[in-house]
């Protein structure tokens, strides 16, 4: 038994998700690197993590879900937000909404110029194609036999058809490609999925590497610490099944937690602000007082609809038969709603003429609820929502105890700046004007959220302060730069330490414009190439 005990390895992944999935499958590629990778969770065979719209059924399942709620939040009616993060083999990947999205080209140049070479547009984008097996085939933009599929929606739906039409009507262009050339326009969203099935970071990158003898993957291992000689990275103790274990590297131990996880066992490792650790009474290894600042999230605002026509996925949870017919199509064709990603059709749109690029994303989808861990309302419903793709506003993250066990206590601070609430107040007053034209409004019975009488700016942003929410997006907590407050540098090693890197969303400066799983996965991609001393991919003349 001491001997299992003592692990021994070349490197050390922590965090199972969208970006750990790929260290382990990049690194265990060299068969002289013995690989490690720990994750609290455990295996993705759940039947609803690969169905795509059993997003809804893994979206508060303890087994699979790590179920975090923040702190009260004053700008946002007081409320405890729930943030949902994978607990299981591919992370958050594995119970998302599918979603693909880069991120605009402007976002990793400004990466760059926030002081981090090698991070622009032009660097990154050999990496997302790297990554990606796009149905469509590759091209300048695209790769085609990366492990990661990406694939067009099976499933379309009257009223994200209407919304298109609306939105060209509105004079917004048509896109069928968000991360070509430009985000901005309306049209289908792709999804990480393949014949109707979901593609976690799991399928596509992980089982097919644990089949490698150089690559040992412990479910069930709860991450207690950083194990330091000095200011170097030696190791990682976890328990397994309630059992004490540690894993000794002779390379490097890398974090990929996520933004919520990676700050965490900085903070129980001693790493991060001083005076915050001694609060707990933990030893401090490194003064870093960036740990834990700068949390970036979009927040989003919803109006939601009662529908006149018996044709929403509300109407179909309703009915067994429906129910039945749904479920037999995507067994024996895997077609039908339940192929659908949380929201099937987006607008990239700019809500002031003069700014340089779109600053809001609308998503509308053909069901509604008041809370989806709580199912679909009794209703005929549908819901366009609306977010803001670059906030200012930034939270934190802290300790709760010094127990691994016990979760960080997480301080969104959403809708603080004011041009937050400006954006905010704007997306919600563009979504009836689309809602107001012929192509949607011949679905809609009325206006279920918030309703009639909510009209003048002040009252849209308080409905917005108590009704809005996460869209799932949180990053930045362990930001990228060479500031006071940045944790780790551009090739992602944690200042001020040796051996330790932080590899997930939590290192992004600022959130991207858009989804975040994609550009986790490009982050991992980009990352392996630094540890293993490989030039870096460069972009097609």
């Amino acid at each position: 038994m001491a001997a299992e005990d003592a692990i021994e390895a070349d490197y050390v992944v922590v965090g199972a998700g969208s970006a750990g999935c790929v260290m382990a499958a990049r690194l265990s590629e060299d068969a002289t690197n013995k690989v490690v990778l720990l994750e609290a969770g455990g295996n993705d065979n759940h039947f609803w993590i690969h169905v795509p719209l059993g997003f809804g059924k893994t979206f508060a399942d303890p087994k699979v879900n790590w179920m975090f709620e923040t702190e009260p939040d004053p700008k946002s009616g007081g409320r405890r937000m729930y943030w949902p993060r994978g607990k299981v083999l591919g992370g958050s990947s594995s119970i998302n909404g599918m979603i693909y999205i880069r991120g605009q080209h402007e976002d990793f140049d400004h990466w760059r110029q926030l002081g981090n070479p090698g991070w622009s547009s032009t660097d990154v984008l050999p990496y997302f194609k790297r990554s990606e097996s796009q149905e469509r085939g590759g091209d300048d933009y695209h790769g085609s036999d990366g492990p990661l599929a990406v694939s067009d929606v099976r499933y379309t739906h009257p009223i994200c058809d209407a919304f298109i039409e609306a939105a060209a009507e509105l004079g917004f262009p048509r896109n069928n490609d968000f991360n070509g050339k430009v985000q901005e326009g309306v049209g289908y969203q792709q999804t990480t999925t393949k014949n109707g099935k979901r593609w976690s970071t799991a399928v596509g990158y992980l089982k097919p590497a644990m089949k490698r003898p150089n690559l040992r993957v412990i479910t069930n291992a709860l991450t207690e610490r950083v194990i330091f000689e000095g200011k170097r990275a030696v190791g990682i103790a976890f328990q397994e099944a309630g059992v004490a274990r540690s894993v000794r590297v002779r390379k490097e131990v890398i974090l990929c937690g996520g933004a919520i996880g990676s700050p965490h066992i900085l903070l129980l490792s001693g790493v991060g602000p001083a005076e915050h650790l001694r609060e707990h009474g933990i030893e401090v290894v490194h003064h870093l007082p960036g740990v834990g600042q700068s949390l970036q999230d979009h927040y989003s605002g919803a109006i939601k609809l009662r529908c006149n026509q018996k044709i929403t996925l509300n109407d179909v949870m309703q009915s067994n038969v429906r129910k039945l017919g749904v479920g037999l199509d995507y067994l024996l064709r895997r077609r039908g709603p339940l192929t659908m990603g949380v929201g099937p059709v987006a607008l990239f749109a700019r809500t002031r003429p003069e700014l340089a690029s779109p600053d809001v994303k609308f998503t509308i989808s053909p069901f509604s609820a008041d809370n989806p861990a709580k199912g679909l309302h009794d209703f005929s419903g549908f819901t366009l929502i609306g977010y803001q793709l670059r906030p200012d506003s930034r939270g934190e993250l802290k300790l709760r105890s010094a127990d691994p066990r016990d979760t960080p206590a997480m301080f969104p601070n959403y809708l603080s700046a004011e041009n937050d609430q400006r954006t905010i107040v704007d997306s919600l007053k563009l979504c009836r004007e689309f809602l107001a034209t012929d192509h949607l409004r011949r679905f809609i019975e009325s206006e279920y959220l918030p309703g009639p009488n909510v009209r003048s700016d002040a009252d849209l942003l308080e409905y917005a302060r108590k009704t809005g929410g996460t869209t799932f997006h949180q990053t930045s907590t362990c930001r990228m730069g060479p500031d006071p407050l940045a944790v780790v540098d551009a090739e992602l090693r944690v200042h001020g330490m040796e051996g330790l890197r932080v590899v997930d969303a939590s290192i992004m400066p600022t959130v991207a414009s858009g989804n975040t799983n994609a550009p986790t996965i490009m982050i991992a991609e980009k990352a392996s190439d630094m540890i293993r001393g490989r030039a870096p991919l460069a972009a097609a003349a």
